[in-house]
């Protein structure tokens, strides 16, 4: 099966989508590139140019989220360090996976106050018990994941963090057809909400799905919503947007193009309210609020998030699976709002489900 073009477009869309960020941060991200040959030793590689600034920078912190694919590839260039090198071709000997990629982040921006847009490519001899329980055809299988994942965190509470994230995998056994598919979305998660915002962001992702089908947007709009609950707080995480996960009907063709239109219009969905937000004066009160909101962040991510579970079960590397969780973070008992305030208006108003467009 070739997959090249599936890794060029995620290569490619990583690059777009951290200059676009970058523009706004006015501050380039750091690029660790790393890799993980056999035996699941992660190299340390030499600093590495970005390739939208120049600028050298070291290697040896960073993040991305895990994802997938089953034949050898090349990297890009010669400066792709980052790009599957010498264990690529082959799992591990061990059972961890192998693999590489490249990790985009900002830490203490102006903007951002933490973020991070993650290229990865790894592989294994077989799955972890997260991904047999919920697809047990795979296993024995030799699995390959890749994609991007990025969650932007602002330093503004006006400003909403936000999550995107889009996948390939495919599993592989002798004798047997592959077993491929692709999943992503993208969702919003705002401290203080905004109308406005709430339906451009979702406009965008209806429009990225209206040319697969007018019946495509409801379904991952439900998807969203079903899967970023926090079930032992019975409550939402943000505002949802679309997810989509197993996408292999009507063709290969079919599901990687409209995987690619999820993954172009991140950035017409989220940075117009970055914009808009980010000059707002805010004091200790908003922050403090922010800092409460993004505990349920993390609580969904340490407890019921997949993708974490799979990255930490499948030996992932760790700084790069945890880079989606905010730099402050805060916790009190049974604490409620006052009622009518901007802060009780966050779940009145714009967690519970809606139809936004």
């Amino acid at each position: 099966m070739d997959i090249a073009p599936v890794r060029d477009y995620f290569t490619g869309l990583q690059d777009r989508i951290v200059g676009e960020l970058e523009g706004i941060e006015g501050a380039p991200f750091l690029r660790d590139a790393w890799d993980r040959p056999r035996g699941g030793q992660q190299d340390k590689l030499p600093p590495v140019p970005s390739p939208t600034t120049g600028v050298a920078k070291p290697v040896g912190s960073g993040g991305a989220e895990q994802c997938s694919a089953n034949s050898p590839l090349h990297p890009r260039d010669e400066g792709d360090t980052g790009s599957l090198r010498s264990g690529l071709n082959a799992a591990t000997a061990s059972g961890r996976p192998s693999g590489g990629g490249i990790s985009r982040l900002i830490e203490d921006g102006k903007v951002f106050e933490r973020g991070g847009v993650n290229f990865s490519h790894v592989m294994g001899e077989q799955m972890p018990a997260s991904a047999t329980a919920h697809r047990p055809e795979l296993a024995g299988r030799r699995w390959q994941a890749m994609g991007v994942s990025l969650v932007m965190h602002p330093r503004n509470p006006y400003c909403p963090t936000s999550h995107m994230n889009v996948r390939f995998f495919v599993a592989e056994k002798e004798g047997e057809d592959a077993v491929w598919w692709f999943g992503g979305g993208m969702d919003l998660t705002p401290y203080y909400g905004f109308e406005q915002d709430a339906r451009h962001f979702h406009q965008a992702c209806k429009d990225a799905l209206a040319p697969f089908g007018p019946e495509v947007h409801p379904r991952y709009k439900q998807w969203c919503d079903d899967y970023f609950f926090l079930k032992h707080r019975n409550e939402a995480r943000g505002i949802g947007g679309i997810f989509f996960d197993d996408l292999n009907q009507q063709g290969f063709e079919r599901c990687f193009a409209l995987m690619q239109s999820v993954g172009n219009h991140f950035t017409a969905a989220y940075l117009p309210i970055i914009e808009r937000r980010c000059e707002i004066p805010y004091g200790e009160r908003e922050r403090d609020f922010q800092a409460y909101r993004r505990g349920r962040y993390v609580e969904f991510n340490l407890v019921w998030d997949r993708g974490t579970l799979f990255g930490l079960q499948s030996g992932g590397r760790t700084e790069s699976i945890l880079m989606s969780l905010p730099p402050i973070v805060k916790w009190r008992y049974d604490w409620r709002p006052e009622p009518g305030s901007d802060e009780a208006r966050l779940y009145t108003d714009f967690l519970p489900r809606r139809e936004w467009v």
